[in-house]
């Protein structure tokens, strides 16, 4: 199979017939019966199964993958990342905003030595309420991560399949996927593509998810960089903090030895004791923490390898 394009939706039944009209010609074009269209319907309480198995009858490169009830999109795409069996990976919404016609510009830049492709919705086409928060977003994002992209929660992406291999989604990471890709040393890019207005249906973006957003965003900056290490992150703060308070209490036994007393009773005093405690309590979770990562990196690999070279034979093999 060359191309699988994975689609997650939940409640578009107008929009599906509409967006494989627009799809299937452009994929038996560039890739005539390699190819495949998995449709993952997360929970959908509309007839978006019933549409789906319609078109599955009609097409056998149509796999569809319904959900018990709604997981979220993570979830969704997990579950069409596993089904998949293209050697190039496509993902996209299923509410027209996307346009397939998009996909063979992803394919090209892929050829250029890229493993992940992400979509730049330029210019966007959503209410203001929508995008400015996804700019602060993506602003933070990119100046945390050190990934520059303008548009990260951009659901049109292209992945070589070692990349969906070597990622593992649950809560909203799928907002981090360029992230997460770029920890593993992945090359990633990004491409301005076609955004059209919503036709039908509503979004589903909301305060809420964006709240979930900045909570999976510091569990992939905390774990993704520091899970191998732990203790740069808390022997760093447990050094800022002891640090602060030797300094003070340094301070007040100066006071102290030239006749500025008592000091017992200053709250400079407790501060300073405080920040020792809690130094020595950063480095003992840092310690801690080093156990536990040695103990897993037995059965979890740290890494991605690229190639694999045995003596004089090249395997040519991604692993």
């Amino acid at each position: 199979m060359k191309i699988s394009v994975v689609v997650p939706v939940m409640n578009e039944e107008t929009n599906l017939p509409l967006l494989y009209e627009e799809m299937k010609p452009v994929l038996d074009e560039i890739a005539p019966g390699e190819h495949e269209i998995i449709f993952v319907d997360d929970g959908s309480t509309d007839n978006t199964f019933a549409v789906l198995a319609d078109l599955a009858r009609g097409d056998e490169a149509i796999t569809v993958i319904q959900f018990r009830r709604n997981f979220g999109k993570s979830a969704a795409l997990s579950a069409g990342f596993e089904r998949a069996k293209g050697e190039i990976v496509i993902t996209m919404d299923g509410d027209l905003q996307d346009d397939p016609a998009e996909i063979p510009r992803f394919l090209a830049t892929l050829e250029e030595g890229y493993d992940l492709v992400s979509g730049w919705k330029y210019p966007r086409l959503d209410p203001p309420g929508k995008t400015w928060p996804s700019r602060l977003f993506n602003f933070v994002t990119a100046t945390v991560s050190g990934v520059h992209l303008h548009d990260f929660n951009c659901g049109f992406k292209a992945y070589r399949r070692q990349v969906i291999e070597e990622i593992a989604l649950y809560g909203e990471l799928h907002r981090f996927i360029p992230v997460l890709a770029h920890q593993k040393g992945y090359r990633v890019t990004e491409i301005k593509v076609h955004h059209r207005p919503r036709r039908f249906g509503r979004s589903k973006f909301g305060m809420k998810r964006l709240a979930r957003g900045f909570f999976d965003f510091l569990t992939v900056t905390l774990l993704g960089e520091y899970r191998w290490r732990p203790m740069h992150l808390f022997g760093w703060l447990g050094l800022l903090s002891g640090t602060a308070g030797f300094i003070i209490n340094l301070y007040l036994a100066y006071l102290w030895f030239t006749g500025h007393r008592p000091i017992g009773t200053r709250p400079l005093l407790t501060l300073g004791v405080l920040l020792i405690t809690v130094g020595v309590q950063f480095f003992t979770i840092g310690l801690l923490a080093e156990m536990f990562a040695m103990s897993q990196s037995r059965y979890v690999r740290p890494y991605a390898i690229r190639r694999i070279v045995k003596g004089k034979e090249d395997e040519q093999r991604e692993a």
